[in-house]
């Protein structure tokens, strides 16, 4: 039976490389860094396209809370928390996240896509609305899937739409609106101030996943409620901490206790799989630690960014113009985001794009291209991520093989 499968399959991965969508994982052999070893690569490579946003994946601080997480309390608790207990760190951590963020409980998960997986379905029912922005993260739309709640979608950050959508769900005894805080393919903010006053307005929750913020958006690094204001008016956050809180694994859901509590009860994710493991719940209750003195690296971050953003502006390179400074998402007072989405747009942009991204990996800089289904398709892009780490020399380097790359491969 599996040989006409096996051709199916085969024909479609056939159908994928021919494309030039085939993504490819590359073997790093180092502690994520700035700087890592990758195998096939003669020398250490500039890494520009990891989520390690404050440089803390290998802060030895966080690496030696882990092993003491280690030594204190295994490796792993080898059931799900409501069979087996649950170890003190693990609340510990808990209660960290919500006075970190201002809530009244919070939620472990193994990850932020099994927190988004678990709580629409544990929350809202058939009499309910989930109305979401349509560049929502993958989990958030799975999630929202798994909910019998009426589905809605307003096209991206566009507030007449939301507006609309608000109105045509009128019936709906609760209605959340659920946004990224930062689309992850463009480094856009959502507009949360009027998200929160149609909110407001029409009697809705909001949903945040702040995967993207928490630890380095913001004056405290508290995430995008707090850099637009709004962290009073935001019910249910959601995040992670495999981005800047330390880059290991894990998620939440950060809320009223209520909320929390029937999560504990009812998150599908929750009750059936086995929590975070102690050595990564305690080095990121020293990552909470770390970003509590981390203004400076904050500081770097965002200095960094400008600076990559206008060697390549003024190189020529497209810029996704959600990231321009006339972004109604982003005003004069909200900086860049540290993602840069370097767009190839066109039928041709995805082989481009991996040409380019090879080309410069061979010269040094690690970067990775984005195409269909990941992005919409003719909106290739290699998306680069700054860090706290890099030094503005790192960044030069960077935009440098950029136009290398392109003068190789468009002559």
């Amino acid at each position: 039976m599996y040989g006409a499968f096996q051709q199916r399959l085969a024909d479609t991965l056939a159908e994928i490389e021919s494309a030039g969508l085939s993504k490819r994982e590359r073997i790093i052999t180092t502690p994520q860094g700035p700087e890592i070893g990758v195998v096939d690569a003669e020398h250490e490579v500039l890494n520009f396209c990891a989520n390690n946003y404050l440089g803390l994946a290998d802060d030895p601080r966080i690496v030696e809370a882990a092993h003491e997480g280690l030594d204190d309390y295994g490796f792993g608790m080898a059931s799900v928390r409501f069979i087996c207990g649950t170890q003190t760190p693990h609340r510990e951590l808990e209660r960290r996240i919500a006075a970190f963020l201002g809530t009244q409980d919070t939620i472990l998960f193994s990850s932020c896509f099994d927190a988004n997986g678990g709580v629409f379905e544990a929350l809202f029912g058939p009499q309910d609305a989930i109305i979401s922005d349509e560049l929502n993260h993958a989990s958030l739309i799975d999630g929202i899937r798994l909910s019998k709640a009426s589905r809605y979608r307003y096209r991206n950050a566009d507030m007449a739409d939301l507006r609309a959508q608000l109105e045509a769900s009128a019936d709906a005894q609760t209605r959340v609106i659920v946004t990224d805080g930062v689309f992850s393919m463009d480094g856009a903010y959502a507009p949360l101030r009027e998200i929160c006053d149609l909110a407001d307005e029409f009697g809705a929750l909001v949903l945040v996943d702040d995967s993207h913020a928490v630890g380095f958006v913001g004056a405290g690094g508290r995430g995008t409620p707090e850099l637009f204001g709004v962290a009073d008016r935001v019910d249910i956050l959601t995040g992670t901490l495999g981005k800047a809180l330390g880059g290991a694994s894990g998620g939440y859901v950060s809320s009223h206790a209520e909320v929390v509590e029937l999560l504990r009860q009812r998150a599908r994710p929750y009750l059936f799989s086995n929590s975070v493991a102690p050595s990564v719940v305690t080095g990121s209750l020293a990552a909470l630690d770390t970003i509590a003195a981390s203004e400076q690296a904050r500081q770097q971050l965002i200095a960094n960014t400008i600076l990559l953003r206008g060697l390549m502006s003024a190189a020529g390179f497209d810029l996704d113009p959600f990231t321009g400074p006339s972004d109604a998402t982003r005003p004069g007072d909200v900086p860049p985001h540290p993602i840069t989405p370097v767009m190839f747009p066109g039928p041709d942009g995805a082989r481009l794009a991996g040409g380019i991204a090879q080309h410069m990996l061979a010269a040094g800089v690690y970067v990775i291209p984005f195409s269909y289904p990941v992005v919409p398709r003719g909106k290739a892009r290699i998306r680069v991520q700054l860090s706290a780490a890099h030094s503005s020399d790192d960044v030069r380097t960077c935009v440098d093989a950029f136009v290398a790359a392109r003068a190789a491969l468009t002559a």
